[in-house]
């Protein structure tokens, strides 16, 4: 498993696309939160990460697609498939593999952004940031990108065409944030039903855990979302 991990990490900045996605993410992350007028954390007179957590979803909702979207589908394209099929490797351990891979790049891009919250903390005049609170949002924020990884995974297992991937786990990672919220507040759930449809999304344990409380209901929600598309994605391989 560690060594389809390690090829992961290795194919991702073996290229020069890796590199960009990195640059991007951390520039995209400098502009609206210390440059953009609306976004702007000088601006907001207190010392808080809020904005900043608000805002990072958004990001990774593009970015981690952009990692995954080669992970399985390239095998297709370039028929390296057909080796990993011959191999003693099985589909569990190719999958995890790929997941473990892709999560430590998405985890590296997440890093330097600590910066951020050391930034808030020495510019603070009194008080400081709520660090329970934006530990909690790095646990939420790190849960959340390991969700968005087994999506991107999963939907390209379904396709030899890396942009079809990258289209499909956009959409669905932003289904699966934003959709159910959005279904919650259809008429016909306002009578109650609303709330334990929201329940259903990835938005509200995400809010949950920023607010510094972990609760364990949170967690299995994400690691049992994680699981099921992984299993997902063994099962394609396998028919494969």
């Amino acid at each position: 498993m560690w060594i389809i991990a390690k090829k992961e990490w290795l194919h991702f900045f073996n290229s020069l696309t890796g590199y960009i996605a990195l640059v991007i993410f951390l520039l995209l992350n400098g502009l609206f939160l210390f440059v953009f007028p609306d976004t702007n954390l000088l601006d907001f007179g207190y010392a808080s990460l809020q904005g900043f957590f608000s805002l990072e979803p958004w990001i990774l909702l593009f970015l981690v697609p952009t990692i995954t979207m080669r992970s399985i589908a390239e095998e297709y394209r370039t028929g390296t498939f057909e080796l990993l099929k011959t191999s003693p490797l099985k589909p569990a351990a190719l999958v995890w593999g790929k997941f473990s891979g892709c999560l430590m790049i998405v985890a590296l891009c997440l890093v330097p952004t600590i910066i951020y919250a050391i930034s808030m903390q020495q510019l603070s005049a009194v008080g400081g940031i709520d660090i329970g609170a934006t530990a909690g949002s790095y646990i939420g924020l790190l849960l959340l990108a390991a969700v968005f990884t087994a999506i991107g995974i999963c939907t390209s297992s379904f396709t030899s065409n890396t942009v079809i991937a990258f289209i499909a786990g956009a959409f669905m990672c932003f289904l699966f944030y934003k959709g159910f919220d959005a279904l919650s507040k259809f008429p016909v759930f306002k009578s109650g039903n609303g709330y334990y449809i929201e329940m259903l999304g990835l938005n509200f344990h995400y809010n949950s855990i920023s607010r510094g409380v972990i609760d364990l209901r949170d967690i299995i929600y994400f690691t049992g979302v994680i699981a099921i598309f992984l299993l997902i994605t063994q099962r394609n391989i396998s028919r494969r």
